[in-house]
């Protein structure tokens, strides 16, 4: 697989063919994703609930992360990385810059924000020193006690408008990537069409311009409740690397998410 950037993204949004994301924490299972065709990995901050047992993301730290994306670094085959800023690791200016740099060093290509508008400002610096930024919309894991649970987001025509100016917002400002996550799938295309930059959903429909899941949820694998989200490609393959495989041809035929994977407004 010829290394890829954004410019190759933006080029898949306009030709409108998908974009294949999969979380990854290591690097055999890098390679072994990039062998499949997965364009993007995410090392997510996911990690602290399916490789630490926390049951939620806010124990994991910088360290963390950049240990991480090292290790996935190290098994890549020209996807693009992007990493996490884990919880409160960017609660100033200066904590941003120093966390991403961080993160950059480590060998990720685009750092992941959590947030709304108010990532404006952050994102245009970051953008200024040469990081490029995912900006991650809807229901935010780090999040999770102020929204009182994993709770769809943007079903309310108040917070679903609020949604779309502040990813339209955070464009202007710089941000590469959005990803949208569990947001009605009328929203998510809204959004889709409304902004330039690649958008990535997870339980956000199928007309995001791309798809992310966790592996261990592709894979079948949790500690706990599975998400409406998840399909498990594992079930119908005989080994991983053919589930992945799965995974990426599902994503590029349209096949995955169905409408059952979706959540209405």
């Amino acid at each position: 697989m010829s290394a890829i950037n954004l410019t190759t993204l933006h080029g898949q949004k306009k030709r409108g063919e998908k974009i294949v994301m999969l979380t990854c924490y290591d690097a055999i299972f890098a390679k072994t994703a990039c062998e499949a065709g997965v364009e993007m990995l995410l090392v997510g901050d996911s990690l602290g609930m399916v490789l630490q047992g926390h049951d939620s993301t806010l124990p994991v730290s910088v360290e963390d992360m950049a240990y991480h994306t090292a290790c996935v670094r190290r098994g890549n085959r020209g996807a693009m990385i992007v990493t996490d800023m884990p919880f409160m690791a960017n609660a100033t200016l200066e904590q941003t810059l120093q966390s991403s740099a961080r993160l950059m060093q480590a060998g990720a290509h685009m750092i992941k924000l959590e947030g709304a508008a108010w990532l404006a400002e952050p994102i245009r610096q970051l953008a200024h020193h040469g990081v490029p930024v995912c900006a991650h919309l809807g229901l935010t894991p780090q999040s999770v006690n102020l929204f009182g649970g994993y709770k769809v987001q943007g079903r309310e025509q108040a917070q679903a408008q609020q949604m779309l100016d502040d990813a339209q917002h955070l464009e202007q400002a710089g941000a590469a990537m959005l990803l949208l996550e569990c947001v009605p799938a009328e929203l998510a295309a809204r959004i889709t069409q409304a902004v330039q930059i690649p958008v990535i959903g997870i339980g956000a429909g199928a007309d995001t311009d791309g798809q992310v899941l966790v592996l261990h949820d592709m894979l079948g694998l949790s500690l706990g409740h599975t998400p409406k989200f998840v399909r498990n490609f594992l079930q119908s393959q005989q080994d991983i690397p053919s589930a992945i495989a799965a995974y990426v041809q599902a994503v590029k035929r349209g096949e995955f998410p169905a409408a059952e994977h979706g959540f209405s407004a």
